[in-house]
């Protein structure tokens, strides 16, 4: 009897422990930490701490590497804005949602994404206060997603005249404008977002700041422009003028890059170095925007309980394989930065694992102890964040267009294409991905291996898809 009384006793004791935890955690005494999240657009491995290029200057993106972990093998999902973005935001593969290219921006408008619950919605209703504000979703019509809206920000103030492309649309153009950094979007944004670091904050927050630049058209002040080395010290990116021989056909077509000025003339017309010169000095200008919103935190209460992650969308190519901007699989335009730096995390390590932007909503969510959510198709990085060099066996998809995918591991880089052509590199021996070895039967075994992680299944494009102009009706069916 006294037995049975104890085991009772035991039982309604441990009971009672878990009842009171689960209120406590409930009513926020077990404290989930915030999160700042910083979204950079165009931005590729130019920045110091990944080493891109030589003269790349971003000291505070560099600081917050030193903080976590960085990414070295992070890829977009979508090598261009609204698919890449979408992705991330959602959870789910551009090859699940039909979603590829830069319409539809209502992205609700995809089977798969109707009843979705994105990023921030998902933070919102476990209790975190959500606030965004620059470009973080490709357009402006989805930042209902956020309870609170900032600045949206935009790719101006444009100059009168556009200053060296004078041809063509208004976004394509470079050059030293506006006169101070205070009349740009991205230094709006940076100042709405300082002042949420200034506020009380009775919940834990959910911080998303999204910066335009680098994107086009590439103008910064004059005072970043005159930061890098003079444009006939500036070093270009190194290119082969064979790069494109050994790609199918197809590839060849699908990655014409109409859009955006071609190499050859950059070339001719003595453009090149200036527009390095742009890019490294939007690259310096975002940086120090940047910096300023992590001052603020550093600055605040909030600063030893936050969660920051910073990512560009995808990569962007500077002359490399004859091309430039994005809208293409290889490494130039799918590789991006990303950086992870947590309360209780190892800092200041680095993981050449491949991993996608698509992991960083369950990160997200692993890191702040959120209940997971069971329709994500990317996974935590939190194993990585705990043991940067445990093994990883996962690789990550990119996709561009419809049934054109790349599957991406820490040695090697498939790229198939809708009609059944490919390429293959090995990213030990070649990083700039010069030869393709997809025609050599020795790495049939690996090109075997690498086609299992292929999306078995690939969505019809939405009605509405716009963004590869007339190359959808030159690229074979």
């Amino acid at each position: 009897m006294k037995r049975t009384l104890y085991l009772w006793l035991s039982l309604l004791f441990l009971y009672s422990t878990w009842s009171v935890g689960a209120i406590a955690s409930t009513n926020g005494a077990v404290k989930r930490p915030n999160v700042l999240m910083i979204a950079v657009d165009d931005l590729n491995d130019w920045i110091g701490c990944l080493g891109g290029h030589p003269q790349a200057r971003t000291p505070n993106i560099d600081r917050l590497a030193s903080r976590g972990l960085l990414f070295a093998n992070a890829h977009c999902q979508a090598p261009i804005c609204n698919p890449s973005r979408i992705s991330l935001m959602t959870g789910r593969l551009p090859s699940t949602t039909g979603i590829y290219l830069l319409s539809p921006t209502q992205f609700r408008q995809s089977p798969a994404l109707a009843k979705c619950v994105t990023m921030p919605e998902y933070f919102a209703a476990n209790g975190y206060a959500t606030f965004g504000c620059g470009k973080i979703y490709h357009n402006v019509t989805s930042t209902d997603t956020f309870q609170t809206y900032g600045p949206r920000g935009g790719f101006g103030p444009f100059p009168k005249n556009k200053i060296n492309y004078l041809i063509g649309g208004k976004l394509w153009d470079w050059g030293e404008f506006p006169e101070r950094d205070e009349e740009t979007s991205d230094a709006k944004v940076a100042d709405w977002a300082v002042e949420q670091f200034r506020k009380p904050h009775d919940k834990p927050f959910f911080l998303a700041v999204g910066f335009f630049r680098p994107h086009v058209p590439m103008y910064a002040p004059k005072k970043w422009w005159d930061m890098q080395p003079a444009e006939d010290k500036i070093v270009l990116p190194t290119v082969l003028a064979t790069d494109r021989d050994d790609i199918p056909k197809y590839g060849q077509q699908l990655t014409a890059g109409r859009g955006a000025p071609r190499h050859d003339w950059f070339v001719k017309n003595g453009q090149w170095r200036r527009a390095v010169r742009a890019y490294l000095a939007c690259v310096s200008f975002v940086d120090y925007q940047i910096g300023r919103v992590l001052d603020a935190l550093d600055a605040s209460p909030y600063s030893r309980n936050t969660v920051v992650v910073l990512w560009g969308d995808h990569g962007w190519a500077l002359g490399e394989k004859q091309r430039w901007a994005k809208r293409a699989l290889w490494q130039r335009e799918t590789g991006t930065p990303l950086i992870i730096a947590a309360p209780g995390m190892p800092r200041d390590c680095k993981t050449d694992n491949a991993v996608g932007l698509i992991d960083i909503y369950p990160t997200l969510a692993d890191l702040c102890h959120l209940p997971p959510n069971k329709n994500l198709e990317g996974r935590s990085l939190v194993p990585l964040l705990k043991k940067p060099d445990i093994s990883w066996d996962h690789p990550t998809i990119c996709t561009f267009w419809l049934d054109n995918n790349a599957v991406i591991t820490r040695q090697w880089r498939l790229i198939q294409y809708a009609d059944g052509s490919r390429e293959l590199y090995d990213l030990g021996t070649d990083h700039r991905e010069w030869h393709n070895l997809a025609e050599d039967p020795k790495y049939l075994p690996v090109i075997r291996r690498l086609t299992g992680f292929l999306p078995k299944f690939n969505a019809a494009p939405l009605p509405g898809s716009r963004g590869l102009g007339s190359r959808l009706q030159d690229v074979p069916k």
